[in-house]
This record gives C-alpha cells, sequence and structure tokens, in this order.
C-alpha cells in the first residue's frame, strides 16, 4: 500500500487527497516516536506497490514490484526520485487470447487470468497504488483493445492507462529493457531493436535519450501453429510475404519447417533493410507502420534486442511455442554472420518482460510558489499526459517552440487538441520579457484545438518563471482557457500528472507524477551475436 506523507514546510496542516501518512516505516519500529511513526522519515520517503500489466501481440503478462521513493534534500527540493525498486511477483507468461471467429482479444479468458495473477501474487487490487496498462502491436489495433484496457483498470487498483501507440511503445521498449540506460553507461549510440508477437520497434539511442522511433510490421507470431504444425492464426503482413514466395498459407494448413526459414528470411530481409537506414524493397515498403527511422548521420556502436524474440537471440528460451520467434532468431544470427547488421549486438538484462517492466511508478513533487492559476475551480486535473517540449535554449523563438511542443505531440502518437495534456518545458537563462513572450507565443501557436475546446492550458516548467508566463498569456495573448502555468516541477516524456487543489497561503500545488519505473542495470551474462568485422 501507499505509505508517505507529504507536506511544504512550514505548511503540514494542508493534506492532499492522494498523500496519506504513513502507518509504519517497515521494520525500523517506531523511530522514536513512541507510536510507531518516525515523521522525520515518513516526510522525505514514499513506498509504493505497483503492478504493470502488458498485453500484447503475442503475450500477456503482469509484473507486481515495491517502490521507494526520497525526496531530493539538496537545495530543499521537493522531487521525489525512486531510490530502490524490488519485484515483487511476475506472473505467469499467457499466449494473448484471440478468439477463433472474429479475431478479437478474449476478454474472458484474461478476466480468468488476471485475478489468477493477482490471487498468486498476494495483494489485494484495492492495496495497489499504482500501475499501468499497456496494451502493444497487433493487440492495440484489435477492436475490443479499450475494453481489455478497461477490464484491468477497473478491477486492478488506480492505473494510468497507456495504451502505446507505435513510436510511444518504442520508447517503453527502449527504457524497459535497459538499453537507454546502457547508451548512457557506455556514453555512444546504440540502435534499439525490441522484436515482438507483431511488430518490431526501432530506437536511435544516445547517451541516455531516445533521439528517434520508428516500427515495422515484423514479429514472431504473424503466423502461429499448433503442435502438428497446422496453422491456426495468419496476419496480414504474413500473407503478403508468404505469396511473394508462392507460399500457400491458410488456416489449417500445414506449415512445414523449410518455409517457416524463408518466411523468416524473408521478413529479416526487410528488417534489415530499415536498421540500416536503406530504402526498402517493394515489399518492404509495405510494412513500414510509422516514419522511416531518421538516423541524422549517427552510425550505431553496437545493437540491442528485446521483445519475446530477444530471448531466442540471446539463447535464453529453448522451447518453440507455436510460431516464427526461433526462426526469425536463427534468421538474424545468419544476417550477423553474413555481416549484414549495422553494429554488433550486446545482451541486455531484460527480453520479452521489457515492457512490463516500464509499469508506473508514483511520485509527489510540490509545485514553486510563482505559478499562475487562472481559474482554481478546474482542480484537481488528472491523468494528463506530459508532452515536452525539447528546446535548444531560452532565446528560442515562437516558432522554434510551436515546433517542438507539435514534435512533442508526434513522438507520443498524440493529436493536439483531442484531449487535454501537459506541456513540460525546460527553461534556461534569465527572465527576460522578450524571451517568456516568445515562449508564450509559442505554446498558443501549437495548441489552438485544445485552446478552441476550452481545455485547460497546463504548463509544467523547471524554472520559476510560472507566474510570469501564465501572466503573459492571459493578460497579453488573451487566452480565455483556464491556465495552469506551473514551476519548480520535473517532468519527463512517458510521465503522466495529476495537478491538485491550490493550497493557501503557500501558494503552491501539489503535483503527482506517474512516470516509468525503468532497471538501472542492462548488462547480463547471455549468447550474443557473433562479433562483426
Amino acid at each position: 500500500m501507499l505509505r508517505g506523507a507529504f507536506f511544504h514546510d512550514g505548511h503540514d496542516g494542508h493534506e492532499h487527497d492522494d498523500i496519506r501518512f504513513f502507518d509504519d516505516h517497515g521494520d525500523e519500529g517506531d523511530g522514536g516516536g513512541g507510536e510507531g511513526l518516525d515523521v522525520t522519515w515518513a516526510l522525505d520517503n514514499v513506498e509504493l506497490t505497483t503492478v504493470g500489466v502488458d498485453v500484447g501481440s503475442s503475450t500477456s503478462h503482469l509484473l507486481f514490484a515495491r517502490l521507494h521513493l526520497q525526496r531530493l534534500t539538496q537545495s530543499l527540493s521537493s522531487r521525489f526520485v525512486v531510490v530502490h525498486r524490488e519485484v515483487l511477483h511476475r506472473s505467469p507468461i499467457l499466449l494473448t487470447p484471440y478468439r477463433a471467429d472474429d479475431g478479437l482479444i478474449d476478454v474472458q479468458a484474461l478476466e480468468r487470468f488476471g485475478p489468477a495473477a493477482y490471487a498468486e501474487a498476494g495483494p489485494d487490487p484495492k492495496d495497489i497504488d499504482t500501475g499501468a496498462v499497456i496494451l502493444t502491436g497487433a493487440a492495440l489495433e484489435r477492436a475490443n483493445a479499450r475494453a481489455v484496457a478497461d477490464l484491468f483498470a477497473d478491477s486492478g487498483g488506480k492505473f494510468v492507462c497507456a495504451s502505446a501507440g507505435h513510436n510511444l511503445e518504442g520508447i517503453l521498449a527502449a527504457h524497459g529493457s535497459g538499453a537507454v540506460a546502457l547508451s548512457h553507461q557506455r556514453g555512444d549510440t546504440l540502435l534499439h531493436v525490441d522484436l515482438g508477437g507483431g511488430t518490431t520497434k526501432l530506437g536511435l539511442l544516445r547517451d541516455g535519450d531516445v533521439l528517434a522511433t520508428a516500427a515495422v510490421h515484423v514479429g514472431g507470431r504473424l503466423v502461429a501453429f499448433d503442435a502438428e504444425e497446422l496453422i491456426t492464426r495468419i496476419e496480414p503482413s504474413a500473407v503478403a510475404v508468404a505469396a511473394a514466395l508462392d507460399i500457400p498459407l491458410s488456416l489449417g494448413a500445414r506449415l512445414h519447417a523449410d518455409d517457416r526459414r524463408r518466411l523468416a528470411d524473408a521478413l529479416v530481409d526487410i528488417l534489415v533493410d530499415y536498421v540500416n537506414g536503406r530504402e526498402p524493397s517493394d515489399l518492404g515498403k509495405g510494412f513500414l507502420l510509422t516514419e522511416p527511422l531518421q538516423l541524422n548521420g549517427h552510425r550505431p556502436a553496437a545493437l540491442t534486442f528485446s521483445g519475446g524474440v530477444a530471448e531466442y537471440i540471446y539463447g535464453r528460451e529453448p522451447t518453440r511455442y507455436g510460431d516464427l520467434g526461433p526462426d526469425l532468431a536463427e534468421a538474424l544470427h545468419r544476417a550477423s554472420d553474413a555481416g549484414r547488421l549495422p553494429a554488433r549486438p550486446v545482451p541486455l538484462a531484460e527480453g520479452i518482460r521489457a515492457t512490463v517492466l516500464g509499469a508506473s511508478q508514483f511520485s509527489v513533487q510540490l509545485s514553486g510558489n510563482t505559478v499562475h492559476i487562472s481559474d482554481p475551480g478546474v482542480l484537481p486535473l488528472r491523468n494528463l499526459p506530459v508532452v515536452y517540449a525539447r528546446l535548444e535554449s531560452a532565446g528560442t523563438d515562437a516558432s522554434a517552440v510551436a515546433q517542438a511542443i507539435r514534435n512533442g505531440f508526434g513522438r507520443l502518437d498524440l493529436t493536439e487538441g483531442e484531449h487535454p495534456a501537459a506541456v513540460a518545458l525546460p527553461w534556461r537563462g534569465e527572465p527576460h520579457y522578450d524571451n517568456l513572450r516568445a515562449l508564450a507565443d509559442g505554446i498558443a501557436r501549437a495548441m489552438p484545438r485544445s485552446l478552441a475546446a476550452g481545455f485547460p492550458l497546463v504548463i509544467a516548467l523547471d524554472g520559476d518563471v510560472g507566474a510570469s508566463l501564465g501572466g503573459i498569456l492571459k493578460e497579453e495573448l488573451d487566452v480565455i482557457s483556464p491556465i495552469v502555468s506551473i514551476d519548480g516541477l520535473q517532468l519527463v516524456e512517458l510521465d503522466y500528472v495529476d495537478v491538485g487543489e491550490l493550497i493557501q497561503p503557500a501558494n503552491v500545488v501539489p503535483v503527482v507524477v506517474k512516470s516509468l519505473a525503468f532497471p538501472s542495470s542492462a548488462v547480463v551474462p547471455g549468447r550474443t551475436l557473433p562479433l562483426q568485422t
């Protein structure tokens, strides 16, 4: 359960609905408090029980964890960060069930799987503080994907639902696998390949940042078959490849080993073109699900893999599960032997569970007191996705600010104006009027549909300029929508935020940040693809 308290120094009579007192703090006794409560420890520490739910093209599973968050005490910071993550339980991995008649996800089968996983793990859903339901790959494309997300969200506790689009899933996979952390450890450029059941996500990583992502319709479960090699499932992209190879595919027909190898080789040929940044074949052009990966002159120093197929690539899984996963892994080994991959592959700690390790964490921040909230009645606001605008400098002009915000929406597969969002802006330099006015102009230009719809304009800044920026938006640009301009925050891409009610007289707002708990350790021993010369 959630254990913790958060108050602004000097105003400890103010509580927030989402924040509760510690009932204890583990096995450390009462800390001298006499009533089982060490107030000093409780003010600076929060423990959470979380769950991640991943319903993917090929497999579905849950992961339960306990997170210990601690306040950064430097400079009296109010930012909580994860200092320890303990995995409490990993559920069995279920082959994602699909209905035979219409190909939709079998919700009833998942309804049985979810409670069984909770019962095995131990916690009651009411004891789960936060979590994420993540639908990925082909599962996300099914017409009843929303019903599946609602199934777990309604019964599993308090959730933020990140129904990942292809680019967002690419970011999730790169972080959850440990590839982003590895790129930071190495200080160089990596190309991450998340090879799942229905899709492959590519991520270009540089020194801890995800520079670009893309997705291709290549996966291990585009064709599924039973123990007698009789085909039980066919995805459209498999039909296209089989037709090009003159391989007959039909439900109930037999798929022989040599045809599996030919299919796998053809799919890897398509993938190899994209990871090398080459023009794909006519057949391969139809497999791209996003814009092509933009390498922009970056040359990867190494490749990393995650997803179900990675378990075969790294030699961690010996069992076949009636699909093309092992065949794709062997085809990639052959491509590596032939020197066709752009760099040497290296192992990672997580493969098939990379995405579920992106189960959301929970942290609490308190804004600075230089905020602008034009209508306190719009608060609280909940589950706002954070659109991060990557600005080069404080002196950036309005057009560049607007484009940075638009790019932020695009990276998350969000459409501006469809739903409320929080725009996170880094602030550098002095708070000169010209810079603040350019920032305000850029925000207004980038969000016309949101403003027309009357959505609250939520701006989150790391520098203490929230009040000045909000004043310009309201008084000079005549923004009518409610303005929530808050500062003193550290938000990143993939955060979701809840903004609480204004606390007076401190003039601050509590902000609940639901971001992603990623592993800090990236490398483990395992089978690697052969070193290229």
